[in-house]
C-alpha cells in the first residue's frame, strides 16, 4: 500500500501551505464582510 504514495517535495508542501492559508484568509475576509454588512443593515 505504501508504494502507491507520492512523495511530496518540501517546495510543494510550502506551496500547499501558502495556498491553504490564502484560502483561509479569503474565507475569514468574506465572513467579516458579511458580519459588517449585517451590522450596518440592522443599525440603519
Amino acid at each position: 500500500m505504501d508504494e502507491d504514495r507520492v512523495s511530496v517535495s518540501p517546495a510543494e508542501l510550502k506551496a500547499r501551505r501558502r495556498r491553504s492559508l490564502a484560502i483561509a484568509g479569503a474565507l475569514v475576509a468574506v465572513v467579516v464582510l458579511f458580519y459588517v454588512v449585517t451590522i450596518i443593515r440592522i443599525g440603519s
